[in-house]
């Protein structure tokens, strides 16, 4: 068996997706198979078995194959914390903050791990299925590149091309894309799969008739539109609230501020796919609407997004919540943000110097280049409920408010509960996944009557719904062939 390549036309074009698909088709196919992203950008990230850190979208990929996931499957992950810069993660292991142009001249260093951690995969396992990143097509980002076609060059490996329907132009966007590829790229990809379709496929064949014509490609297939269907997103907010809470039944309003650097937002897929909950995510020049549950999320840079929420007026609509008995959770950057101060002595996110916190807490954290990277179980103080989650962060908190902590761990304990029962504060991502924790905190919020759905359920037959798609609508013998070094 060999490596396949996703690439896409544009960001958001179904590259994860697809792999996810392929990943579970080949593995109820007894193939050994594991998921694997040269270079990643994303601020969702997620804790590995091996104790490192990658992007939240393979491990997702991981479970596909029932793999637990490990650093090797994306060796560079890029966590923004500024319009320039970002924090550089090699092999799970955070190496520091660049910039744009710091990384460009780092990436000849960055391709030895990312071959590396390829070559160890590819070693293990029957076939190795990679995901690209953004489009091929970049021809700015060409030199030296380690995450689309650079790295398919580097490998020897084909390429699929997939295209988004749904945005409308996908025929200009896989022709376009072509076009801008050297010849050796151009005859690196193997075909197209065109993404989310709706309708009769008889009105889209003259097209695909056209496009392997014109471009001498093989289209190996149209994948529908998948009303319903839910993976954790690589980076994006969310576009929409899926849950949509039914008539007459008791439920809860939940709001959460998008910060400019929120990360690891995947802990509120569980409350947007509950039917008892209604969540909004809160941007730039918009008022916080009532509600009975504010959540502070994740910050990649908690100053800088502490400083933002004061410019919209938030510190006094979140005072202004609690005065009226709503209730208030921060999660990691968040719970930070709930102290009386932040310290930042070394700039690891940012210039050195401290913040005063929103204090609502009595406590302080001082961030450190030593990040805290685990996954844990322990029970909330909150109704006892067993809660397992991971924490991500930089950062050591201390102060009285912690005598009162949210989560008990084996061990030790995690955040801190205000006196009042309004505040909850914690580094653990992952809080509302087990329905236990979940239903928990939403009594603790106010509702009465929960009824919490399975998320862990939800999410595997969200990859199998896929892994059927592809049996269904793809071309599965010219993939087959493709996987096991032939020719499409």
């Amino acid at each position: 068996m060999s490596t396949l390549m996703v690439q896409g036309t544009t960001s958001d074009a179904g590259k994860s997706l697809l792999v996810t698909a392929l990943c579970r088709w080949l593995c109820r196919r007894g193939i050994r198979v594991a998921p694997f992203k040269p270079q990643n950008m994303a601020l969702n990230s997620a804790v590995t078995a091996d104790g490192g850190e990658i992007g939240r979208a393979q491990a997702v990929q991981a479970q596909a194959c029932h793999l637990r996931p490990v650093t090797d499957m994306n060796p560079v992950l890029l966590k923004p914390n500024s319009d320039t810069g970002a924090q550089i993660i090699i092999q799970g292991r955070a190496i520091g903050n660049m910039d744009a142009c710091d990384y460009h001249h780092y990436k000849h260093t960055a391709r030895e791990a990312v071959l590396d951690s390829w070559q160890r995969l590819a070693t293990r396992f029957d076939a190795v299925i990679v995901e690209g990143a953004g489009s091929p097509a970049e021809i700015n980002l060409r030199a030296n590149d380690i995450a689309n076609m650079g790295f398919a060059e580097a490998v020897d490996c084909p390429v699929l091309l997939v295209a988004d329907i749904d945005r409308g132009g996908v025929f200009a966007h896989l022709v376009g894309t072509l076009a801008l590829l050297s010849e050796s790229e151009r005859a690196r990809v193997a075909g197209f799969v065109i993404n989310r379709f709706r309708g009769d496929i008889a009105l889209l064949r003259p097209g695909l008739e056209w496009l392997e014509k014109e471009t001498g490609k093989p289209v190996l297939g149209t994948l529908p539109y998948l009303h319903g269907l839910h993976l954790e997103a690589e980076d994006a907010l969310p576009r929409d609230n899926i849950s949509v809470p039914g008539g007459g039944h008791p439920h809860l309003r939940v709001v959460v501020p998008a910060l400019p650097h929120i990360s690891n937002h995947t802990d509120f897929d569980p409350l947007r796919l509950h039917p008892q909950v209604e969540l909004q995510f809160v941007g730039p020049g918009e008022p916080l609407p009532a509600a009975d549950l504010i959540i502070l999320p994740g910050s990649k840079s908690v100053r800088s997004d502490l400083d933002w929420l004061r410019r919209q007026g938030w510190d006094r609509a979140i005072r202004r919540h609690l005065r009226y008995g709503g209730k208030l959770i921060g999660i990691c950057g968040g719970f930070q943000m709930l102290g009386r101060e932040i310290h930042d002595p070394e700039g690891v996110e940012g210039e050195p110097g401290s913040r005063c916190g929103l204090g609502l807490l009595e406590f302080q954290t001082t961030l450190t280049t030593e990040k805290k990277l685990c996954n844990v179980q322990g029970r909330l103080a909150v109704g006892e409920a067993p809660v397992s989650g991971y924490e991500i962060h930089s950062g050591i908190t201390h102060g009285r408010a912690l005598e009162s902590p949210a989560v008990e761990l084996k061990g030790r304990t995690d955040g801190a509960i205000s006196e009042d029962d309004a505040i909850l504060g914690t580094y653990l991502h992952g809080l509302f996944e087990s329905a236990a924790a979940c239903s928990a905190l939403l009594e603790w919020s106010g509702l009465d009557e929960v009824t919490t759905p399975d998320y862990a359920a939800r999410r595997e037959a969200a990859i199998e719904r896929l892994a059927e798609a592809v049996e269904e609508h793809l071309d599965t013998g010219r993939l087959l062939r493709l996987i096991k070094g032939g020719d499409a």
